[in-house]
């Protein structure tokens, strides 16, 4: 009998307060069976480094468009070749507008426009209440839903910035319990 096939993820960390919770999410899908590969964005590295999510996932972690691995192909062409699944979280509002607008001038937007058209996409959002609520947002959400994107959270709750609100990252282990389902 043939072994199952792996489950291949790309994690997305943007620049949110709450790139410190994607550490644990990287974590629980490693755990899972998954194979996950981070891309950090530059914002989501004035949060968090690298090392965790390379230790944690047992991956390289692109940091840049330009890194590359062994190889000829363009590390943000191969995963996105690959993946079963892009899952974003945390995505931020400038990340959710990069996304329904098709631009692509870092690893994380390349992956996106360049995924295989089988895999899915699953974005978890955190951001200030008022950015989430604000029609260019939910204007982009909706764009990104009729193009087959599914969304779990935010949820409400008290928000770094002080505020309380919709815009709190969903609880981890539910993202992780959704990705799997997903990308399965």
């Amino acid at each position: 009998m043939a072994e199952p096939q792996t489950l291949r993820i790309v994690l997305g960390v943007t620049g949110s307060i709450a790139a410190h919770r994607a550490i644990d999410l990287a974590s629980l899908l490693t755990k899972a069976g998954a194979t996950v590969h981070v891309v950090l964005t530059d914002d989501a590295q004035r949060f968090v480094t690298a090392l965790p999510f390379k230790t944690l996932s047992r991956n390289p972690v692109i940091t840049s468009l330009y890194d590359e691995e062994e190889g000829w192909k363009p590390a943000h062409i191969r995963l996105a070749d690959e993946a079963d699944l892009l899952l974003i979280a945390p995505a931020t509002a400038n990340t959710i507008a990069r996304l329904a607008l098709g631009l692509a001038d870092d690893a994380l937007t390349c992956i996106h426009l360049a995924l295989r058209p089988a895999a899915r996409i699953l974005v978890a959002p955190a951001m200030n209440g008022k950015m989430w609520l604000h029609s260019a947002t939910q204007g982009h959400v909706a764009a990104l839903k009729t193009r087959g994107v599914e969304f779990i959270g935010p949820e409400e709750g008290l928000l770094s910035c002080g505020y309380e609100g919709l815009g709190r990252l969903w609880p981890v282990d539910q993202i992780a319990t959704r990705a799997l389902a997903m990308a399965g």
